[in-house]
């Protein structure tokens, strides 16, 4: 039998002073039942920050024409592509013919750093690509905001995000890798 997705239940409001957007959104999200509430949190934090009404989550890690989150136009044109972690150049070439922009959100420095130094040459042609690693600052950790129904608020500021509940904040670092 197959194992079902867990579903969580956000409250997330968010103070994007870089790109001054303020605004509170209800978020449904499924995960996957082989991706960990780290990977879970992750993709919060992408949404939050590219926040728009239009940003939705796909079926993610159950599909792989799909992306974590995509932004389409009224016609159905993709704007915005946005995937987690490392792809293969087959991926990221696929994704990069589809839509207007590409962002990789890269999260395991160790592994981010070893993928990295293998597609640093291969991606350079691609001009409507951006990587960035997102690293925590600080011993708390993503996975201890995790609830089945979360109450956060997101301040992103100077390459920085705060992500808080009502009783702990988790920081962390935006390093923009590419361009």
């Amino acid at each position: 039998m197959a194992l079902k997705a867990t579903v969580f239940k956000v409250e997330i409001q968010i103070s994007d002073t870089e790109r001054g957007h303020y605004h509170t959104y209800h978020l449904t999200l499924a995960r996957h039942p082989s991706e960990t509430n780290e990977r879970l949190m992750i993709r919060l934090i992408a949404f939050a920050l590219n926040a728009d009404q239009a940003l939705r989550f796909t079926k993610g890690l159950c599909r792989d024409n799909e992306p974590e989150l995509w932004l389409k136009n009224m016609s159905g044109e993709t704007l915005l592509w946005i995937e987690l972690g490392q792809l293969d150049e087959k991926r990221l070439r696929r994704a990069c013919g589809l839509a207007q922009q590409v962002i990789v959100y890269l999260y395991t420095r160790r592994s981010a750093e070893v993928w990295w130094s293998q597609y640093r040459n291969k991606i350079q042609r691609y001009n409507n690509l951006s990587l960035a690693l997102l690293s925590v600052i600080g011993d708390t950790d993503l996975e201890s905001l995790v609830q089945r129904t979360m109450s956060l608020h997101a301040t992103i500021q100077d390459n920085q995000v705060w992500l808080s509940d009502d009783s702990q904040t988790v920081t962390l670092e935006i390093q923009n890798w590419f361009p």
